[in-house]
């Protein structure tokens, strides 16, 4: 069976562009400030613990997903927020696979997110020379 949601990218450099009119000072920041979110929320990202602790993990990793054009992410952050604060909480079981997701993304964003900030100091740096 194959997954019927749309193939999103890890990392939309574009989108990043975008929203730091390309300066890479700013997106460096910008990748940075999502790092430092990841940090802090990814530790909630627990499917034993109540669902509204790790809807709420989820919204901010989200918001921080956008920022830096992290779309896989974000959209595996919108399903387990979605879940977690619908009518009825869902099982632990079912928390477990969307935060498994959740998480399965965020490491392949702060790759991702490591890879475009280390490609936007060079950058700044041979345009400095």
């Amino acid at each position: 069976m194959t997954d019927p949601r749309p193939s999103l990218p890890v990392m939309d450099l574009d989108h990043l562009a975008a929203m730091t009119s390309g300066d890479a000072a700013l997106g460096i920041e910008v990748i940075e400030i999502f790092q430092h979110q990841a940090q802090l929320w990814s530790r909630l990202l627990d499917p034993r613990l109540d669902a509204r602790d790790w809807s709420d993990a989820a919204h901010t990793l989200k918001g921080a997903s956008l920022g830096i054009g992290a779309l896989k992410l974000a959209a595996a952050c919108e399903r387990a927020e979605k879940a977690g604060r619908g009518a009825e909480a869902p099982s632990v079981a079912h928390a477990a696979v969307l935060l498994g997701e959740v998480k399965d993304a965020l490491g392949e964003s702060l790759e991702a997110a490591a890879r475009a900030a280390y490609d936007l100091a060079s950058a700044g740096r041979r345009s400095a020379s």
